[in-house]
């Protein structure tokens, strides 16, 4: 009797510990986001108290007068993840829709490793090839073609007018488009794998083409996923460094179009922080505190649309 007592005590100790160690690497999460967010509002309070909201919507980056203003770096990382999202969207749901309906067996797992290989290559390795790749490509034969054929058109032609520089916001979009391809890929695969069998195999039945299934079938069943895998790769554009930094064109500009060289939050950062001091460094520190707004806003918003589609569908 006395040794079941000690085995039911050491049972409900090693419980209770089991508990308490789950419960503090959960809140551990809280913590680090908590320890960020706090480092990130210290470290730019100089830089807040200097130019308050303006600091928003000023386009000046004088550190000898130390004017200086985030709009450019705001507007050149919204710019540049919404390329990215134009190209890496409809890619990457070519390539989840055909591993998980049209796809023979024996070649879904080779196009699933080399989309896992994409996503395991380091992002220097994609800038490097972005500047010494697109770059050249794209000065020489596609941005003058596309200012040709495109600049004359009302309206459309504003984007794709001034000088072929190569560098710019339409070759950072491009490569961060082919960065996310693989992440939204990989979850979109996952979420189309899910669909029952049955919902499809009733669809052909009654004589659906794949293109039906997919539209009226698979995506209805699966749009929860589908955003929060278009969501994973924004916020992978939103923050991603180095690529961006190579061939972005690391100007402190408004851009006059898609072509024109800018810069971003990321690698405004990247680029200043070692030299920085005083209240260039403060004003760094705040670009890196909208970053973070940016990123948890994008989060935010994705879960608040899933669950209204979710109460939506439950209604019907």
């Amino acid at each position: 009797m006395h040794k079941i007592d000690n085995k039911c005590l050491n049972h409900a100790w090693m419980e209770k510990a089991f508990k308490h160690t789950t419960r503090f690497f959960a809140l551990f999460v809280f913590a680090v986001l908590s320890a960020i967010l706090i480092s990130l509002i210290v470290g730019s309070w100089d830089s807040i108290s200097q130019f308050n909201l303006a600091f928003l919507w000023t386009n000046d980056w004088d550190p000898v007068q130390e004017k200086y203003g985030a709009l450019v770096p705001i507007i050149g990382t919204l710019i540049s993840a919404g390329i990215a999202l134009f190209i890496a969207v409809p890619i990457s749901f070519g390539i989840a829709t055909f591993l998980t309906e049209l796809s023979p067996e024996w070649l879904k797992r080779p196009i699933g490793t080399a989309v896992e290989m994409l996503a395991a290559i380091p992002s220097i390795i994609y800038g490097m090839w972005g500047l010494f790749v697109f770059v050249p490509l794209f000065q020489e034969y596609l941005q003058p073609y596309l200012i040709e054929c495109l600049g004359d058109i009302p309206l459309v032609g504003l984007l794709f007018a001034g000088a072929p520089f190569g560098i710019g916001l339409f070759t950072a979009g491009l490569v961060l488009g082919i960065m996310i391809i693989p992440f939204i890929a990989s979850v979109m695969r996952d979420v189309f794998s899910v669909v029952p069998p049955m919902l499809k195999e009733s669809a052909y039945g009654l004589g659906s083409t794949t293109w039906e299934v997919v539209w009226k079938v698979v995506l209805p069943y699966t749009k929860s996923g589908v955003i929060g895998s278009i969501m994973l790769g924004l916020g992978r554009a939103l923050g991603e460094t180095m690529a961006v930094t190579f061939v972005i064109g690391n100007a402190f500009q408004l851009p006059d179009s898609i072509f024109a060289p800018s810069t971003s939050i990321a690698s405004a950062i990247a680029n200043e922080f070692n030299e920085a001091g005083g209240l260039q460094k403060s004003a760094l520190m705040e670009l890196g505190l909208i970053l973070f707004l940016i990123t948890t806003l994008v989060l935010a918003a994705a879960r608040l649309l899933v669950m209204r589609m979710a109460k939506h569908e439950g209604r019907k």
